[in-house]
């Protein structure tokens, strides 16, 4: 009897596991937030050098039309006296020199980081680059909360992840200068991951195989409802200072975890703590209607099973110790950072789309919902099937983008939110597959370094979009090869779908390659 058997006793999916999903889908939505939040606050508008126009110095007048700029941040930033005439101004210089300061339109936005920072032409980069660091900075919270979670539990390093966020969230709203911002938003970062990787994780592990998948897609819809929240809280809070502090002071709001969140009774049971566990388990029968007397026969069946186990401490060296995990490893480990690449490089860079920022972000997250919802029809006949055709969906509308030509701009916008749908109905999946494909005793440190690597991607899409300049073919070509690539290793993982998690590597390692012949089960 494995642990999952003793959650059929429990109930799989009662009112127990339904209340614990309520508290981990909440910060889903404050996640959203702070993931995609530089759409907004990191917006360059419409500018123009001060010292273009006839009197070196003097503001832009009211009546100058910076729509003639926009889309054409190019024009900004060359010799202005070559567009003088066009434009209807005096001459001028550089924009990697302009003396006179920076104009901006404030038709968009009242205030961004690039608005404060003059982050624009000559100092554009710096504003990809803080993006890539905040990226980075989940890339290092997966590797420091994914081991410290194994060894503390998930329930404490969510709690101080959430902490962490709004405290240093609210930090970022009053940042003096742009290096200060970028460190604030590095720690954030960390804590987003803490938050994503251990929440998912502490639901799975309550959640009985045939719900498990459900679970995991609701958490998802969270992160969907955020997304499209923050284009309507972008739109009335126009400055960005302000909208950093309204996505982040809610946050604090989160210290009534401190005595709601239950611990992980399944990583108990894998620590060798069986009574606190055990006590869980009875509270959860408890609220389920299911209660538990002292059935002395289960408890004894799971202590004999764990006494034929070594007994030892996992490390991730055992992702890859053996055969069959390591396969499976490195497989994941890769769809982890393809799925996030291509995410955050289609997400974060709806501006160059040319639509309304806002109704463009909106449209993005609405997308969102029936991408999750179709998988909600195909987990449950294959995981396997499900992550290699949205992989392959999400990949080959990237790559046809670039071969629409620029003035059917429309078409490709449609492709791309196609390549958008893809990508996020495998990102989904990839979260639930994962989880099912580590065993228990090091299930913490597969998602982990899966998060890890996710995030590598999500601190190259950023840089990524720099290859424009040397081919505006370049970012969706490598979009669109890299999902396919994924799409193909897949083949080589086993089915998932509706079995019971392994607990041990000997379960991975024992078990039966006939069983994923097929991809519908």
């Amino acid at each position: 009897m494995n642990f999952d058997e003793i959650l059929c006793l429990v109930g799989g999916f009662g009112k127990f596991q339904k209340i614990l999903y309520i508290w981990i889908c909440l910060p889903q939505i404050f996640l959203a937030f702070h993931m995609l939040a530089s759409v907004f606050t990191g917006a360059v508008p419409p500018h123009l050098c001060r010292s273009t126009w006839p009197s070196a110095g003097a503001p832009a007048s009211p009546d100058f039309n910076f729509s003639l700029l926009s889309g054409q941040p190019e024009l900004s930033c060359r010799d202005q006296l070559n567009h003088s005439s066009a434009l209807g101004l005096g001459s001028g210089h550089r924009a990697g020199s302009c003396q006179g300061g920076w104009e901006y339109s404030k038709e968009t936005f009242h205030s961004t980081i690039a608005t404060e920072w003059d982050l624009v032409c000559g100092s554009s980069s710096l504003n990809n680059i803080s993006s890539s660091i905040y990226m980075f900075g989940l890339l290092v919270g997966a590797v420091v909360f994914g081991s410290l979670a194994d060894k503390y539990g998930r329930r404490p390093i969510i709690l101080i992840s959430l902490a962490i966020q709004a405290i240093f969230g609210v930090g970022a709203a009053f940042a003096p200068n742009f290096y200060i911002y970028i460190l604030l938003r590095f720690v954030v970062g960390t804590s987003i991951s803490g938050v994503i990787m251990n929440a998912f994780v502490l639901g799975t592990e309550w959640t009985g195989s045939k719900q498990r998948m459900l679970a995991g897609i609701i958490t998802d819809y969270f992160f969907g409802i955020g997304y499209i929240l923050l284009a309507g809280l972008a739109y009335l809070i126009r400055d960005w200072r302000k909208l950093q502090l309204a996505i982040s002071a809610p946050g604090f709001l989160f210290i009534f975890y401190i005595w709601v969140l239950p611990k992980s009774a399944r990583w108990l049971m894998a620590n060798d703590r069986k009574e606190e566990a055990w006590e869980l388990i009875r509270k959860a029968a408890l609220v389920n209607g299911n209660p538990l007397h002292e059935d002395l026969e289960i408890c004894q069946a799971y202590k004999s099973k764990e006494k034929t186990e070594e007994k030892r401490k996992h490390t991730v060296i055992d992702l890859v110790r053996t055969p069959k995990m390591r396969k499976q490893s490195l497989i994941v480990f890769y769809l982890w950072f393809v799925n996030v690449l291509v995410y955050y490089g289609l997400s974060l860079n709806i501006s160059d789309f040319g639509m309304n920022i806002y109704l463009t972000q909106m449209i993005f997250g609405l997308v969102e919902m029936p991408a999750r919802t179709i998988t909600l029809f195909t987990l449950n006949r294959s995981r396997k099937f499900s992550q290699l055709a949205f992989l392959a969906v999400g990949g080959l509308a990237c790559l046809l983008t670039i071969f629409i030509p620029n003035d059917l701009s429309v078409i490709r916008t449609v492709l791309a939110m196609v390549g958008k749908f893809g990508i996020t109905a495998s990102l989904s999946i990839i979260y639930v597959y994962s989880a099912e494909v580590f065993p228990t005793v090091i299930r913490q440190n597969g998602i982990g370094i899966g998060s890890m690597c996710a995030r590598a991607g999500g601190v190259l899409a950023p840089i990524i979009f720099l290859l424009g300049g040397i081919s505006k073919q370049a970012p969706m070509v490598l979009f669109g090869l890299c999902p396919l690539l994924g799409s193909a290793l897949t083949l080589l993982l086993p089915e998932t779908a509706n079995k019971p998690l392994p607990d041990t590597i000997e379960d991975v390692e024992e078990s039966d390659p006939s069983s994923d012949s097929s991809l519908f089960k």
